[in-house]
């Protein structure tokens, strides 16, 4: 997908990537970007929250050979303020930003397929402000293996629309991509309060201020998940509780997919409780168990992959986890909103 084009005429897309302790990804996300041949420019700003291991020394390598880094840093630490960090600073001739993330490793021609799509003038995708696209999850091995697996499956993310397959659309949500950044920009951008479901929140006032997300599901990237289970589990909890905010925070009713993993931690939790005055109660945490545990066993007899039996493991840390952390989300969100109490005069 290159173009004939000479380099200085080409229009220039600005790339936010933020990181804090990303040695072990930074340098193959970093490439699979600067190597695209597509028919764009590119200012990749590599947006730091301080990160104590080699991150910003492999970047300051990478920035040697290739001028278009830039290393900044991001006092605030959260991907919500690196990207709003981003559009800021960006080039002021960058029309669109595009978000990156270090995890991940990005298709050559995907810079090309999601700016065209948030370009046209014609077509499809006519309008859009912002395109999203599918995220594939894969595992190195052991642990992250089995991890990748459960992220993929329906009964892991519930049918999200950006891990399902399909074509292309008009979604509410998916795994960001690119925006215009004047839209972005003028919608207030990521709202930096957020730690998890910046994305959600910010497509929700996009709707609201007229926007339209497009799904563009010929440019999928590839993501790699937390590689043990505790890790995973403070991940699911923080996207829990980011996804209550949102909630919370507009008003909106969570969908059935969405408290399906509250209903699994309420259901377990409570039956344990009960059990002690009627033991039958645990029937229900263990029906669940047997149920994601039997599954695991099924998807790595099926791939005929010994290494895969803690799917079921991981699957159901995803939901508890996720589960525990919408419920404390939103027990927080709403002490916060709370008007002070009176004090009483003393005597």
């Amino acid at each position: 997908m290159s173009s004939d084009r000479p380099l200085a005429a080409l229009p220039l897309v600005a790339i936010a990537v933020p990181v804090l302790n990303e040695e072990h990804y930074i340098a193959d996300c970093l490439a699979s970007l600067l190597t695209q041949g597509d028919g764009y420019r590119l200012e990749v700003l590599v947006l730091d929250g301080g990160s104590t291991d080699r991150t910003r020394e492999i970047v300051a390598g990478i920035q040697l050979r290739h001028p278009e880094v830039r290393l900044l840093h991001n006092p605030a630490r959260l991907q919500s303020a690196a990207v709003n960090q981003a559009a800021r600073e960006a080039s002021p001739e960058a029309r669109i930003l595009l978000r990156a993330d270090a995890h991940a490793w990005y298709p050559p021609g995907f810079v090309t397929r999601v700016c065209q799509c948030l370009e046209a003038r014609t077509g499809p995708s006519a309008g859009a402000t912002s395109v999203v696209v599918p995220m594939k999850t894969e595992g190195h091995a052991g642990m992250q293996r089995a991890i990748a697996l459960a992220q993929n499956s329906k009964l892991g993310n519930g049918g999200s629309a950006h891990r399902a397959g399909g074509v292309s659309g008009w979604v509410d949500h998916g795994h960001h991509a690119a925006f215009n950044r004047d839209f972005f920009r003028s919608i207030g951008g990521y709202d930096e309060a957020f730690t998890h479901n910046e994305d959600a929140e910010l497509d929700h006032r996009a709707h609201l201020a007229g926007g339209k997300v497009w799904m563009c599901r010929e440019a999928p990237v590839t993501y790699y998940p937390r590689k043990d289970l505790p890790s995973l589990a403070r991940q699911y909890m923080k996207h829990g509780a980011g996804r209550a905010r949102t909630l919370m925070k507009h008003g909106l009713r969570p969908r059935p997919r969405q408290m399906a993993p509250v209903a699994a931690l309420l259901g377990c939790a409570g039956a344990v409780l009960l059990a002690p005055f009627w033991p039958p109660f645990l029937f229900i945490p263990l029906a669940y168990a047997l149920l994601c545990l039997g599954w695991g066993a099924a998807q790595a007899a099926k791939a005929r992959d010994l290494s895969l039996l803690p799917v079921g493991l991981a699957v159901m840390t995803m939901h508890l986890a996720w589960g525990f952390g919408f419920l404390r989300g939103a027990w927080r969100h709403r002490r916060d909103r709370m008007p002070p109490q009176p004090q009483r005069p003393t005597a």
